[in-house]
């Protein structure tokens, strides 16, 4: 153990090291990729593999499950808490899978990471899936007890509830994520592992059918078990659209276009992140009408183009707003979610675009490829550091980053350095409400970011702006193998 963790922090250093400057000067795009998947093995629940980079953490959650009877290890922390959430891990899921399967041939050595970072997820969500007939797990860890402790991960000894839905309790917003990510990682193993490949289709379709034969949010089937926390704000329509999209480019099922044709496209949303999916399924689906010209799918290409001219800065019909220093600005908390997420449809749309030589306009203006990936761009640059306070929101990337985040494992002392166990309440004092950096440096993490002035405290105790969070992450990715090539 001795020197697999003296190689982890060697290696550690070396990735630090990383200049964050690429050869035009830009922001270097292929450092921040790396780090944007390391990020995920700080995250991991469950028994850590032998080739674990991020050293500082041990295993965790081992016994996730056993009141149930079943295995639910694995798995991610959603943020900067202990629990198992799966509607946005699932999120998470898809999005590094779409990212993979877009930009894959970008990747580079980074590729086999993303294929373990959804993998990491993949196990943990079948196992979700498969552990009792007519069941499917959404989570563990009862978060209204996590949230009041500070503790670490694997020091855990808060009531790991697992929750799940049924035909009597249904949710169809969580299960209709579970089988887009399912859906899609299928296709990211297909050449590399036909048989795992199969197994996530299958599960998939599965979940899929359940998702619309019993319908009803996970929100009012569970509570305060995922709510104020994940609660499924904008219904369970967009997560069947977006279910049955996936599950459509899978599998190449007329049912699953029959059935999303029932569910209509008019919806108007300026908004994507892992509760509203109206506008990545609007962009999925168009791929079908952009790069194969099929006129079924023309509708879905109007609504991308919509969404888009909601977004664009001088488009007649936008309604983004945007800070001084240019950051897209959604929401107050955790604004950076929404631009990573938004970024991936402006880069994924303009490659589209660019591949077919097509433009469109946002009434009187023109709208080209370059003009959605200028602004991606943008977005991209501000995060990694070109900002009025120079401050890059990628921990561990650039000279200047968040060094007080709002995330347990990284804010209390390791195991090799602090073996005995750290309580509930013990790790407020001194550690929670200490002024000092985080001891252990949680590479590549993408917090909430800056507010609307473009300034950012760097306060551990102010969540909205200093936590991180896999689906920040996960949407990140893709953009930057974009940038990278």
């Amino acid at each position: 153990m001795g020197s697999r963790l003296f190689l982890s922090m060697f290696s550690l250093a070396l990735i630090l090291l990383g200049s964050s400057v690429g050869a035009e000067g830009n922001p270097n795009y292929k450092d921040a990729l790396l780090k944007s998947l390391l990020f995920f093995q700080g995250q991991r629940s469950g028994r850590l593999p032998a080739n674990q980079q991020v050293s500082w953490r041990s295993n965790s959650g081992l016994s996730d499950g056993s009141l149930d009877l079943v295995d639910l290890t694995g798995g991610y922390h959603d943020a900067g808490d202990n629990v198992k959430f799966n509607f946005p891990m699932a999120f998470t899921t898809t999005m590094l899978s779409w990212s993979t399967l877009e930009y894959g041939k970008r990747m580079g050595p980074q590729l086999q990471d993303a294929r373990a970072a959804i993998r990491w997820a993949t196990d943990y969500l079948l196992k979700c899936a498969r552990a009792k007939p007519g069941k499917l797990y959404v989570g563990v860890g009862d978060p209204n007890v996590d949230h009041k402790c500070w503790q670490r991960p694997e020091d855990m000894n808060t009531v790991r509830t697992a929750y799940s839905v049924s035909a009597s309790n249904p949710g169809s917003d969580v299960a209709g994520e579970t089988a887009a990510a399912l859906a899609a990682a299928s296709m990211v193993f297909r050449k590399v592992d036909s048989k795992y490949s199969k197994l996530l289709l299958q599960t998939a379709r599965k979940v899929m059918a359940f998702a619309i034969q019993y319908r009803g949010a996970y929100s009012d089937s569970l509570g305060s078990a995922v709510c104020p926390f994940y609660c499924s704000y904008s219904g369970y329509k967009d997560e069947l659209l977006w279910g049955a999209s996936w599950l459509l480019r899978a599998t190449n099922d007329a049912y699953y276009y029959n059935f999303l044709k029932t569910l209509g496209a008019n919806d108007q949303p300026d908004i994507f992140s892992w509760d509203n999916k109206y506008a990545g399924a609007y962009v999925l689906l168009s791929r079908r009408a952009l790069l194969d010209n099929d006129k079924n799918f023309e509708q879905f290409k109007q609504q991308a183009e919509s969404f888009m001219c909601r977004i664009l800065p001088n488009s007649p019909y936008s309604t983004t707003q945007y800070t001084q220093g240019g950051l897209m600005y959604k929401l107050p908390e955790s604004n950076l979610e929404y631009v990573t997420s938004i970024t991936f449809l402006l880069t994924t749309y303009g490659k589209y675009m660019k591949a077919r030589k097509q433009t469109f306009n946002c009434g009187s203006l023109f709208v080209t490829p370059n003009k959605l990936i200028g602004l991606a761009r943008r977005q991209v640059d501000y995060i990694l550091g070109e900002n009025p306070i120079k401050m890059s929101y990628m921990v561990g990337f650039g000279p200047n980053f968040p060094k007080r985040i709002h995330h347990r494992g990284s804010s209390l002392p390791s195991l090799s350095r602090h073996p005995q166990s750290i309580g509930c309440d013990a790790g407020f004092q001194p550690f929670f409400y200490s002024p000092n950096p985080n001891p252990n440096v949680l590479v590549g993490a993408v917090v909430g970011g800056p507010n609307q002035n473009d300034g950012f405290p760097d306060d551990r105790s102010d969540y909205a702006h200093s936590e991180p969070a896999t689906y920040i992450n996960a949407a990140f990715v893709g953009p930057l193998a974009y940038f990278a090539h």
